[in-house]
């Protein structure tokens, strides 16, 4: 039994210690830009290989340098209380683990996307640490580092790191990126429509941007970006104060 409590604290001892990595690079991201994400290193391996030239776009754009359209629209699409929750939604969590065991046990296809419940901070955390595999083990760590950004970092610091990586189509990542390749302008520029456009294709940015990905891509994005546009002006660009108990 002995080898068997020596392992045991190996795991728990790499799992501290990939913690304690996490709780750093947490804290220096307060003050200093991301210089890429787990999941951009992982699309520019797939693109370059070890090619030093690669298709990767990317620039960094300061908070207040994008455009409100583009906060308001974004939150529509992919978070809309984003500045009011602590970084889960259990019963969107909870909806989404059904439709997925649904989905399943159901789809005589075994590589059926999945639907997520994800928040903007889940979506961070799985993008800047973590891999793309669906398991136990890694939601539990995406909740871990989501406790971790929340408690850190601000809201419109995690909001700023979002909208400067994700992804808005093959090798295009963050607002800076996607507004020169789509418009060919700043993000501070982008019209209410053109927002609208670039809130749509988050569920999908691949075949946003190139016909060849829409195959597996079950999304309309007219419809959806009329929805954006109808709803922008309701969603909170701030935190909203709870009121204190009399």
């Amino acid at each position: 039994m002995r080898w068997l409590r020596y392992f045991l604290k190996c795991l728990l001892g790499g799992f501290i210690a990939m913690q304690i990595y996490f709780i750093i690079q947490v804290g220096i991201w307060a003050v200093v830009n991301p210089g890429s994400t787990s999941f951009q290193r992982a699309e520019r391996w797939r693109l370059c290989g070890l090619n030093w030239s690669c298709p990767i776009q990317s620039t960094w754009v300061p908070y207040e340098k994008i455009s409100v359209n583009v906060k308001r629209a974004v939150l529509v699409s992919e978070d809309d209380i984003f500045f009011q929750h602590q970084g889960v939604r259990l019963e969107d969590m909870r909806k989404a683990w059904e439709k997925n065991q649904r989905q399943q046990s159901g789809s005589p296809k075994s590589n059926t996307a999945l639907r997520g419940g994800s928040t903007i901070t889940q979506q961070l955390a799985k993008n800047l640490f973590l891999s793309s595999e669906q398991n136990y083990f890694r939601k539990g760590q995406e909740l871990i580092i989501t406790a971790l950004l929340e408690t850190m970092l601000s809201k419109e610091r995690l909001y700023e790191i979002y909208l400067n990586s994700v992804e808005w189509g093959e090798g295009i990542f963050g607002i800076g990126a996607a507004s020169e390749h789509y418009y060919g302008i700043k993000p501070a520029l982008l019209s209410r429509e053109q927002a609208a456009a670039l809130a749509s294709a988050l569920p999908a940015p691949k075949c946003f941007d190139k016909a060849q990905y829409c195959r597996k891509a079950n999304i309309h994005f007219p419809t959806r970006q009329d929805f954006i546009l109808e709803n922008m002006d309701r969603v909170a660009l701030v935190p909203t104060l709870k009121p204190k108990a009399r």
